[in-house]
């Protein structure tokens, strides 16, 4: 009988750890089959700081690297420079990429820095216990903010491609999510297309993918991920934000 469908290469064959219903294991999936697709297991090297994805060295079988919390850019981007051969990504949350590692996202965005970043938003704090994140939606309730997220006086969330689509740096910048067999595929395409960017040295490409996390959402899995699409995507609009090659931009 032909085989249609088998785990990536680039994932390893152990059971993940993550929550019921909770979409890191659909994201890990599709950044290993774009590995895989491309073939660069070999030299690949995955960075991985802290959050829910803190224990994704064991699943990708590249090689990984771990940093502190939100420094996951300025680290990929030593390894990069010092390995350029290499195809370098980081795997981070929101918690991680948005708050305390807002900086190193930045101007690793603004300099082009030839690496692919894979943001995960959920729009809370996971691992920690579900505190308010910078992506925690106007309203939303969490440990921290128990009576909603008061705009007056925590802000709005902040849209990170959006405001990276800004800079004249970065190569490309994509939203996608993970919560139906549509969006799935689409995601896939996109992932795939940020690692072709790097083999190709065009340089900084970043995919935010939306995401459930329905343990600190309160929720059960199905109604997280209908969450998602009645409440995450409205505010984040899905779509590619920024393509130089597309666009006719100077790269």
């Amino acid at each position: 009988m032909a085989v249609v469908f088998e785990k990536p290469k680039s994932l390893t064959d152990v059971q993940l750890h993550y929550c019921p219903g909770c979409t890191h294991g659909i994201i890990h999936r599709l950044v290993a089959e774009a590995i895989d697709a491309l073939g660069i297991e070999g030299r690949t090297i995955g960075v991985a700081p802290v959050g829910c994805a803190v224990l994704a060295y064991n699943y990708f079988a590249c090689d990984m690297v771990e940093a502190a919390h939100g420094r996951a850019p300025a680290v990929a981007t030593g390894l990069k420079r010092s390995l350029p051969e290499n195809i370098i990504f980081t795997y981070q949350g929101d918690g991680d990429l948005a708050s305390i590692g807002m900086a190193e996202t930045v101007h690793a965005a603004t300099r082009n820095e030839n690496i692919t970043v894979i943001f995960v938003n959920n729009a809370i704090y996971g691992m920690t216990g579900g505190q308010m994140a910078p992506t925690s939606l106007p309203g939303q309730v969490t440990q921290t903010s128990p009576y909603g997220r008061d705009v007056k006086t925590a802000g709005y969330p902040i849209r990170v491609c959006e405001m990276l689509s800004t800079l004249e740096g970065p190569e490309y910048i994509a939203r996608v999510a993970v919560n139906n067999v549509k969006n799935v595929r689409n995601a896939k395409k996109i992932i795939q297309k940020a690692f072709e960017n790097q083999v190709a040295g065009k340089g900084f490409s970043l995919v935010e993918v939306v995401s459930s996390c329905p343990t600190n959402w309160g929720m059960t899995p199905d109604k997280a991920l209908q969450w998602v699409e009645e409440k995450m995507i409205p505010y984040y609009p899905l779509g590619v934000y920024k393509d130089k090659s597309a666009s006719g931009e100077v790269e």
